[in-house]
């Protein structure tokens, strides 16, 4: 059984919010995307992206499997194409998308973009998903160091997006949480702001779920705020 919770925040620099997030217990599915592009598009990407990964999954038989997720992710990546075809307004939306699936014995994650999914269990903060990022992808393969990457450039570059490609490159995870894991899934208005010590300080407390997610997003304004924050999490009991 998962208990979940979530919260959303635009931060302290931008209006409006281009995240979205999605908890679904009845069909075990949970996600964050992190939208992007002029004007509402980022807002419609990100919604878009993840009422169409509910409404797919939905159809789908339990237990469902990480195959099955992908084509949930190529579905989505499809309709927000589509949709930016049609409006100009709209022309080169895209949205970042991280989804926890309960499957039999397991959890099924997926992503595209740099939403991460973490695993925290006895004061330990582990990242699950790996960015799909200039960064990631291509900063640290060229051996550039950390502090140079902080402030590179292209830090903010993404190499993968739902709505930007047909070819779309899903990464998948199988994982199996012993009791009282979390599992804490987070637009980059967090992570990307947030330390991993103040994360896993506050994964550590013994406050509610619903008070951890407030407190993460205290935690991205404190430290300026400059982007969305959102904060899903989930604890295996």
């Amino acid at each position: 059984m998962i208990e979940a919770a979530g919260a959303t925040d635009p931060g302290c620099v931008r209006a409006n919010n281009e995240d979205f997030f999605f908890l679904a217990p009845s069909l075990g599915l949970y996600v964050i995307a992190d939208g992007m592009g002029g004007a509402q598009a980022g807002e419609h990407a990100s919604r878009l992206a993840v009422e169409t990964l509910a409404e797919v999954m939905k159809g789908k038989p339990r237990p469902v499997s990480s195959d099955e997720l992908v084509d949930a992710f190529t579905e989505a990546n499809d309709r927000v194409m589509s949709a930016a075809a049609a409006d100009k307004s709209r022309e080169g939306m895209g949205t970042t998308l991280v989804a926890v699936l309960e499957s039999k014995d397991d959890l099924v994650v997926a992503s595209v973009g740099d939403s991460r999914a973490y695993r925290y269990k006895d004061g330990m903060l582990e990242a699950i998903t790996e960015d799909q990022s200039w960064v990631n992808e291509v900063g640290r393969r060229l051996g550039l160091e950390e502090a140079i990457l902080k402030h590179h450039p292209m830090r903010h570059v993404l190499t993968m997006a739902v709505g930007v490609s047909e070819q779309l490159r899903v990464h998948t995870y199988r994982v199996h949480p012993a009791p009282g894991t979390l599992i804490l899934l987070s637009s980059d208005g967090l992570h990307g702001v947030a330390n991993d010590e103040e994360i896993s300080t506050i994964l550590a407390s013994d406050s509610t779920l619903d008070d951890k997610c407030q407190e993460l997003i205290k935690a991205a304004r404190r430290n300026g705020g400059p982007d969305n924050i959102t904060a899903v999490l989930l604890k295996i009991s």
